[in-house]
């Protein structure tokens, strides 16, 4: 979530005031004298949110929110008025204030405000990125959410392997999205104005594998779970590749094809071909700061498909969902969205069970835990990646259990 606030008041004790308020609220203040010194800050897609005074010399909190809403109407701008000043509240409320608080504000109250402010304007910059990325981005931008360094990772195997011509294996632990990741290997290729054939191969027959291929010429056939096709289609399929006339072959497995190879389970030329040209979906686990991300977004188009307003996705809703280990990945994650978008989510599931303190506390053994997974067990490159130093790393491990030579490869 972002956490900037610029405070603008001309008083200035009362600034520094409430600049300490937030400064420990964990958010960073920003602070200006004016509407002069402010404007400088302000721009479209800003970062964060504004609380200003209405009261000040030369341009006053109403003209400030004017020129806020006129580079940004979505910009949250939070007034304060004098005690009492009612009309003036009615006034800041009209003309388009994301709220307003009497001064002097209580801290809490403040903090409060400011917290739904940054929770709303984070859910519009994501979004504005998200449709950024369908208006303007390739399939894989599109359709393949995350911001981890997995996650681009992600999308450009898949659209390296994308434009060649070879067979491609799509793996990953269920509920990873391996059908998903395969038509965008279809979107993403030249193949991509041609039909996307999606089949399981569990139990498929040599006459129903034909006609699949038959059906998808001059495009794609997705073949999900290629273990579990019985071998005499697997026999059809081999000869079929080495004709060379056939659609782009796509499979998908969530099984170890080695393991089904030694089970005479899969061919093992098959699984050589396979083998070559393979995308690997990364799991939820090893990727927890994609989880907001994903989370909102799913929220997003279940709300839209319902028809209804998406509701608020707090900081302690998104503590407790990164903490958990989430075995059923993206599809489960969705389900949680789903429920949540139509205010079907109980409070046990909202918190897990836990209060914030223990929430956090599961998410940070679990960004430590992937930070030293990407290090490969080496402590300074995983402390450097979180930015701590070494020894408060060190001492995070201990607090966590954690030890270094376990994530060595």
């Amino acid at each position: 979530m972002i956490r900037r606030v610029l405070l603008v008041d001309d008083d200035v004790a009362v600034r520094e005031a409430l600049g300490q308020t937030i400064e420990l609220a964990d958010f960073e203040a920003v602070t200006a004298g004016s509407f002069i010194e402010a404007k400088d800050h302000i721009s479209p897609d800003f970062e964060g949110v504004i609380v200003s005074d209405i009261r000040m010399p030369g341009r006053d909190g109403f003209h400030l929110l004017g020129y806020t809403h006129d580079l940004d109407a979505d910009l949250p701008v939070i007034l304060l008025t004098g005690e009492g000043d009612i009309p003036m509240a009615v006034s800041a409320m009209g003309k388009g204030a994301f709220d307003f608080l009497e001064k002097p504000c209580a801290p809490k109250e403040l903090v409060t405000v400011i917290r739904r402010a940054l929770n709303t304007r984070t859910l519009v910059l994501e979004n504005r990125r998200l449709k950024a990325q369908l208006e303007t981005g390739d399939p894989a931008a599109r359709m393949l959410f995350g911001s981890s360094d997995l996650s681009e990772s992600l999308r450009t195997r898949v659209r390296n392997v994308a434009r060649t011509s070879a067979e491609v294996l799509v793996t990953g632990a269920p509920g990873t999205g391996i059908s998903k990741v395969a038509e965008v290997v279809h979107l993403c290729s030249p193949l991509s104005k041609g039909p996307f054939g999606k089949q399981s191969a569990a139990g498929m027959d040599v006459a129903r594998f034909e006609r699949a291929a038959c059906d998808a010429a001059g495009g794609s056939l997705f073949l999900d779970e290629i273990t579990a096709m019985p071998m005499d289609t697997q026999f059809a399929l081999m000869n079929l590749m080495e004709q060379g006339d056939h659609p782009r072959l796509i499979f998908g497995s969530t099984a170890d094809l080695g393991k089904a190879v030694q089970q005479a389970l899969l061919h093992a030329d098959l699984f050589y071909r396979l083998d070559a040209m393979q995308v690997r979906i990364p799991s939820l686990a090893e990727r927890p700061e994609d989880i907001p991300i994903l989370f909102r977004q799913y929220v997003s188009q279940s709300a839209e498909q319902a028809g209804l307003r998406p509701p608020e996705v707090t900081p302690d809703l998104v503590a407790n969902l990164m903490a958990r280990d989430w075995p059923g990945n993206a599809r489960a994650l969705m389900s949680v969205a789903m429920r949540f978008a139509l205010g079907l989510l109980d409070a046990e599931e909202e918190t897990g069970g836990l209060g914030l303190v223990d929430q956090m506390a599961q998410v940070e053994r679990s960004l430590l835990q992937e930070a030293l997974r990407r290090a490969k067990g080496r402590a300074s490159v995983a402390a450097e990646a979180l930015k701590l130093p070494r020894k408060t790393f060190y001492d995070k491990l201990s607090k966590h259990g954690l030890k270094p030579e376990d994530f060595k490869t």
